[in-house]
């Protein structure tokens, strides 16, 4: 026989779970719904949803609605199906069951689910590093063939236009024969700069300090102008292990973006924080947020950002963000960017903040 006391233990044990928990009855009203599953799909957690209708309080989720509808009808319930958020984005991994009585009636159905955003995001990195793999084996040996013949097209091509002295009209054509050869070349030297595995200097370093030494160096091949750069970076962030160099490229590349992008005008925020693990066996994070009141990123091609050889600007090699996300997984870390046209664009360096002994942050 079950007491109140049981009955409140179980309360307390789903309550705490690290998963989230939704059950409803027959007649489809929430009997239960924990603080994890509210925090997975972002509803503000409510004394009064117990007893609402399901769909009333997913009215924003519209396939979470669709499974719990067919509960009752399906005659095999999905086991560790996986599910995409749609206002979210989020991940979701889920089991579907029916709740029976000892006689084994059917009295209602629960959904248990855990966020799988963060592992998705790792699966994901996982199968860019593959390609890029494959791509930059390629890269490599188109790189060394073509690097020799440039240069010779430099030389010979300065040679000539030493014996064209007289001739200004052949010596302007020479110019620009020698000016794109450099140019070319230059292309060249950053393909195998991205291709060439990172080797890490691994030492003890802060955010503070990178971020430092990373705003000269980038307002020294793109000037600041009227842009106002705005650092906050939270007080009392321990000390990194990273490599100081690589670091300071990544937000150097950022902030060039950045001002360039806002072209002289505007503002862009760099901040930093502590941010504590989302999952479970998961070390906390230092976060780097870079965000400007820009023009922002197009919607169609904010994925495309990190691929290599993308990019939108006219002299672009495209492989200054490609080079960041490697530069970012070597460190064990993950970058994204949130941007929408006309409100300016995010990105964030979650950098894992390690343990004594262990290669990363």
């Amino acid at each position: 026989m079950t007491t109140a006391a049981d009955d409140r233990f179980f309360r307390n044990m789903v309550t705490n779970m690290r998963n989230g928990v939704l059950a409803i009855d027959r007649e489809g009203r929430v009997v239960l719904i924990n603080e994890e599953a509210c925090r997975i799909l972002e509803i503000a957690p409510d004394a009064e949803d117990s007893g609402r209708h399901f769909s009333d309080l997913l009215r924003h989720h519209h396939d979470v609605v669709r499974i719990l509808a067919g509960a009752f009808e399906m005659s095999t319930l999905p086991n560790r199906a996986e599910l995409r958020l749609k206002p979210t984005g989020k991940v979701i991994g889920y089991t579907l069951s029916l709740v029976r009585d000892e006689r084994l009636r059917v009295h209602g159905a629960a959904l248990f689910f855990k966020d799988l955003t963060l592992v998705e995001q790792a699966e994901e990195r996982e199968r860019l590093r593959d390609r890029l793999a494959a791509l930059g084996e390629m890269a490599a040996t188109i790189a060394h063939e073509v690097k020799n013949p440039l240069a010779s097209i430099e030389v010979m091509a300065g040679l000539v236009r030493r014996q064209m002295a007289d001739r200004e009209d052949l010596r302007g054509l020479l110019s620009d024969i020698i000016s794109e050869a450099k140019m070319a070349n230059a292309i060249v030297v950053e393909v195998l700069e991205f291709v060439r595995p990172i080797r890490l200097q691994m030492d003890r370093t802060s955010v503070w300090k990178v971020v430092e030494d990373a705003i000269p160096l980038a307002e020294h091949k793109v000037p600041r102008g009227g842009t106002r750069i705005e650092v906050d970076v939270e007080a009392g962030l321990p000390a990194i292990q990273g490599d100081h160099h690589q670091l300071c490229q990544v937000v150097s590349n950022l902030l060039i973006n950045a001002l360039e992008a806002l072209g002289g005008q505007g503002t862009i925020r760099i901040a930093a924080r502590m941010k504590p693990a989302e999952m479970d066996e998961q070390p906390p994070e230092i976060e780097l947020a870079m965000a400007d009141d820009g023009p922002g990123i197009p919607g169609e091609i904010a994925d495309r950002v990190f691929n290599p050889f993308f990019t939108t600007k006219p002299q672009g090699s495209g492989l200054g963000l490609a080079i960041v996300r490697k530069i970012v997984d070597a460190h064990d870390g993950r970058i994204d960017v949130a941007s929408n046209a006309g409100l300016g664009t995010v990105f964030t360096v979650n950098l894992p903040v390690g343990v004594p002994g262990q290669l990363g942050f």
